[in-house]
C-alpha cells in the first residue's frame, strides 16, 4: 500500500472510500482492512482481477466493490468520505484529462470528506527525466501549483489538511541512492 495513504488516513473515522486507479489493489485492501466500505476503480480488467483475488484471499471481499472505469469517460457516482488519487499519471492521458478527473474527485467527496492526491513531482537524479520523449512511456509532471489550480477548489468550502512535498528516498539500478518527491494535497470539505 502507499505510505502516503496510510500516513494521512491511519485515525480518520472509517467510512466510504473511493480509490481511482487501484491497480492490484492494496490501498483499497489496506483501507476495507482498517473499516472502510471501498469502491475501487482502474481501467486495467487483469489488474481488477488481480486485486479480487487479493481481497478475497485475505478475506475482504464483502467490503470492496471492483469497477473497470476509464475515468477519462465515466466516473462513479455518488459522495464519498474519503477520494483518494494515488499517483494518477498517465502515459496515455489527452492534454487537460488528468485535471478534469482530478476536479470530479473533488466534486465526489461527501461533506466532511476527504480528498487525498498524491503525484511525482521530483525523481531521483539516476531517473531518466520526464517527460522524455525518446521513451515509450512517457509521464508529465504537474507541479504542486498545477495539482491545486486542477483541483478549482472553492474559497471557505475547503479545509487543507496538508499541502507539502515529501522526500522518499529509493536505490536505482546501479546501486545509487536518490529522493524522489512527491505532492502530498490532502483537503477536507467543510460541511454546511
Amino acid at each position: 500500500m502507499n505510505r502516503h495513504l496510510v500516513s494521512e488516513v491511519d485515525g480518520l473515522e472509517p467510512g466510504t472510500a473511493l480509490d481511482l486507479g487501484c491497480a492490484d489493489g492494496a490501498d483499497a485492501i489496506w483501507l476495507a482492512a482498517h473499516g472502510w466500505e471501498v469502491t475501487a476503480v482502474d481501467v486495467a480488467a487483469p489488474a481488477l482481477d488481480r486485486a479480487r483475488d487479493h481481497a478475497v484471499r485475505r478475506g475482504l471481499a464483502d467490503r470492496i466493490r471492483w469497477t473497470r472505469c476509464d475515468l477519462a469517460a465515466d466516473f462513479p457516482s455518488g459522495a464519498f468520505d474519503l477520494v483518494s488519487a494515488q499517483f494518477l499519471h498517465s502515459p496515455v492521458a489527452l492534454p487537460g484529462e488528468r485535471e478534469r478527473i482530478l476536479r470530479r474527485s473533488a466534486r465526489a467527496v461527501a461533506p466532511g470528506g476527504h480528498l487525498l492526491v498524491v503525484s511525482h513531482w521530483r525523481v531521483p537524479p539516476w531517473h531518466p527525466p520526464m517527460p522524455d520523449p525518446g521513451h515509450p512511456v512517457n509521464l508529465t509532471l504537474q507541479s504542486p501549483a498545477e495539482n491545486r489550480a486542477a483541483l478549482r477548489l472553492a474559497d471557505g468550502d475547503w479545509e487543507v489538511v496538508r499541502d507539502a512535498l515529501v522526500g522518499v528516498y529509493l536505490v536505482g539500478p546501479d546501486g545509487r541512492r536518490g529522493r524522489r518527491e512527491d505532492h502530498v494535497l490532502h483537503v477536507r470539505r467543510l460541511e454546511g
